[in-house]
């Protein structure tokens, strides 16, 4: 059996294949976030579509097309997209590649939320890959990623203590990234940081992949981040979420 996790009724529920007001469960796997709708083939719940500037990852600064998924089951403490909890509209996978392809933006991203609590999410990534486009997607690590086509450029946000959910990992999936993929951890202090700096050892990870080292917005300074990574000489590149400058860090679709 998987663990199940009740989630309280949202009033957007009714945009859904429910009615109004009734109870969502999340499964704690591979599953649909929401009950599957067998007629439209492959499909995904989806909170928003839209282009911008990638903030993050060793493609900052791209144009880029977010594709952002429904649902999560995790909640970080310093979360910014509580609003993808539970807000969305099931989407035929081969719809939602035609209206990415429609942006003409060759680099797309699945984010949530936790786009891989939604089994159709391997679909969508293999859809898009399959439109030519260069396929990233951002996982907290928690669900397996496995399944994924082996082109999609894994970004594994890798939660650190101060965001409540650092026991949630599944270290596991180490095991399964690839020098093409990324891994992030999201300092909120000290803590997070030397925290941060024993997983990379301890897993080696400068080997496996790219480590990106980011601030959770307004809890710590990007100054003193940046000098702790110098001091330890860490393996790692230093990032600001861009968007949250470029744009209100309160603003969406950016």
């Amino acid at each position: 059996m998987f663990a199940e996790q009740v989630i309280p009724p949202s009033p957007a529920i009714g945009r859904g294949d429910r009615g109004e007001g009734s109870t969502r469960v999340v499964i704690a796997s591979r599953d649909c976030y929401f009950p599957h709708m067998t007629d439209l083939g492959p499909s995904v719940v989806v909170n928003e579509v839209y282009a911008s500037i990638q903030g993050e990852s060793s493609y900052a600064g791209l144009p880029c097309v977010f594709v952002r998924l429904t649902g999560c089951n995790l909640r970080c403490t310093y979360c910014d997209t509580e609003y993808a909890f539970n807000d969305g509209e099931r989407r035929a996978v081969a719809d939602l590649v035609a209206q990415v392809r429609g942006f003409g933006i060759g680099l797309v991203e699945i984010t949530g939320g936790e786009p891989l609590i939604q089994k159709d999410c391997v679909a969508l990534a293999g859809g898009l890959l399959d439109a030519g486009l260069t396929v990233l997607i951002e996982t907290s690590g928690a669900q397996p990623i496995d399944a994924l086509p082996a082109d999609v450029i894994r970004i594994m946000d890798i939660k650190c203590p101060s965001s409540g959910e650092c026991d949630k990992m599944d270290w596991s999936n180490l095991d399964c990234l690839k020098s093409q993929d990324e891994v992030k951890f999201v300092v909120g202090n000290r803590e997070d940081y030397e925290w941060a700096k024993q997983v990379i050892k301890q897993h080696d990870l400068s080997a496996k992949c790219s480590i990106l080292i980011s601030t959770v917005y307004g809890q710590v300074t990007p100054k003193d981040v940046a000098g702790w990574i110098l001091e330890d000489k860490l393996p790692a590149r230093f990032q600001l979420q861009m968007h949250k400058y470029i744009w209100d860090p309160t603003e969406r679709r950016v």
